[in-house]
């Protein structure tokens, strides 16, 4: 009884976002609702994730709208772009790449969930206003002053109490009924009573959905291809981060890669019957979970009961106001924004700060994929930097005091190089530098034994090195433990120096070059 309750709760919330998302994806509401219906049910039978509820979301919506923007004459190409969406992440779901995600730096998915944020809300301002959408962010921007001009007050007046009910509502109300449902409802009953004129839905399917024709146009190649892998991409990070707050419920650990093929399968059949991609849902997965749900079997029910509502109430979805569902989706982008390091700007370092805010910019004003593909990188470079940071070299014997019972301190014959932290790509010209100003040194102890990991670049750096050192007359020896000692044999190091030479102590080093004089 708990799961279907569940998934009779998650169908109440999924409703009017369904609605809302298919609407603003620009194929309509029945686009939203199928999506809903179809990757809900599918995701949940073949998924990894008992509790997570799946449809049509806001970062999913905002991609599959610009898809629909340049491709809408021909939707077969729009779905055939949907179908190869869920294709490539059920392939993502077999090559294991479900894992690599947490790899992905906090400040690059808060900079593209807070530009997802912003594109939501900048493209239903002028719905919200009583005015036809705009298609892209830079326009609804340069709009603004005129959308304000042109403004319906009975427009804007729906939209803004939608906005009321939904922060304002009591909770004793909204644990029981969510509050998109309350708005839907009662500001479809106010509007229509008072006769309002603005926009209402029109296009609620009103029975089962047919197959939906596919084409695959060589001369929109390109585009489909990138667009497809952007939906997969995104679909996967917003999938896996919604498993990550479902373990944290329920204290269940979720499958990733199980995962990504259920979703796959889910979006290819919703793109079959004409339904919009989606991915794993926050909001409805969590009232699943509250409401008691268990298993996969919450999921499919969901699915059920909005196939239920649709078959049944469908008529009525065309006395829904437009402005209601333009206030339901900006709240949708209100919550999209990543608060937690919003809120904390001033005491997060910098270099995070600014990773997050080019993701965001680019995210607002370029394109999805280039922002997160860009801050990655930007992100890998600043680690990288960090990291040279941290490595150290010091060479000593150069002011060595004269030991009478030691002769291998006396002036020209051994140097003691100490290499500390990483010892990588990023960091062997800064460390090799110092090493290449070693002269007229009879012995080099090139100690490694505080480098905390070392590259196949290092290596070779290390290889080039001692041959320079041995062509100006130095012996060379390496400290190193027995495991990096191997290592460094396996990759040709004893081409350049022999492996009686790589001892695992600088003491013994010392010993060794003392014997020989």
């Amino acid at each position: 009884m708990n799961n279907l309750f569940g998934g009779l709760t998650a169908s109440i919330v999924a409703l009017p976002l369904a609605i809302a998302f298919g609407i603003s994806s620009g194929l309509g509401a029945g686009a939203g609702i199928f999506g809903a219906i179809f990757l809900g049910f599918f995701a949940s039978l073949f998924g990894g994730t008992k509790t997570q509820i799946s449809g049509p979301t806001g970062p999913m919506t905002v991609i599959s709208a610009s898809v629909v923007a340049v491709l809408g004459p021909n939707l077969a190409l729009v779905f055939t772009t949907f179908l190869l969406a869920g294709f490539f992440q059920i392939v993502f779901g077999l090559l294991k790449i479900g894992k690599f995600v947490k790899f992905i730096p906090y400040p690059v998915i808060s900079g593209f969930m807070n530009g997802i944020g912003l594109i939501i809300i900048l493209l239903q301002i002028n719905i919200a206003f009583g005015l036809h959408a705009d298609s892209s962010v830079i326009g609804a921007i340069l709009n603004i002053p005129n959308s304000i001009i042109n403004l319906n007050p009975q427009a804007f007046f729906l939209s803004m109490a939608t906005l009321l009910v939904l922060y304002f509502s009591p909770k004793q109300f909204t644990n029981k009924v969510p509050a998109p449902l309350i708005a839907l409802i009662l500001l479809s009953v106010v509007a229509n009573i008072l006769s309002l004129e603005v926009f209402y839905v029109s296009d609620i399917p009103t029975g089962l959905p047919s197959f939906v024709e596919f084409d695959f146009d060589m001369s929109h190649l390109s585009f489909i291809l990138v667009s497809a892998l952007t939906l997969a991409v995104l679909g996967t990070i917003d999938s896996l981060l919604t498993s990550l707050v479902a373990d944290s419920l329920t204290k269940d650990k979720h499958n990733s890669n199980k995962e990504l093929i259920g979703q796959g399968v889910g979006n290819m059949i919703s793109s079959l019957f004409g339904g919009l991609p989606g991915a794993g849902a926050t909001m409805r997965t969590v009232s699943n979970i509250k409401s008691g749900a268990t298993s996969k079997v919450s999921g499919m029910m969901h699915s059920v009961f909005l196939l239920l509502i649709l078959l049944m109430f469908a008529p009525l979805a065309s006395k829904i106001p437009m402005p209601v569902l333009a206030g339901i989706l900006i709240k949708v982008g209100f919550d999209i924004f990543d608060y937690k390091m919003l809120k904390q700007l001033n005491i997060i370092p910098k270099y995070d700060v600014s990773v997050m805010m080019i993701v965001f910019f680019l995210t607002v004003f370029v394109d999805l994929i280039v922002a997160v593909g860009v801050g990655v990188v930007l992100s890998a470079f600043l680690i990288i930097h960090r990291l040279v940071k941290e490595s150290e070299v010091n060479v000593y014997g150069e002011e060595v005091e004269e030991n009478k019972d030691d002769r291998i301190f006396r002036d020209g014959l051994v140097r003691i190089v100490n290499i500390k932290g990483p010892f990588f790509f990023g960091s062997t010209s800064f460390i090799l530098d110092k090493v290449d100003k070693i002269y007229d040194v009879k012995n080099v102890v090139i100690d490694c034994s505080l480098v905390s990991f070392m590259d196949l670049s290092a290596i070779y750096a290390l290889s080039e090195t001692i041959e320079k050192l041995k062509s100006s007359g130095s012996e060379v020896y390496i400290v190193a433990d027995e495991k990096r000692k191997e290592k460094l044999i396996k990759l040709g190091i004893t081409q350049s120096i022999d492996a009686s030479k790589i001892i695992d102590s600088q003491m013994k080093a010392l010993r060794a070059i003392n014997k020989v004089f």
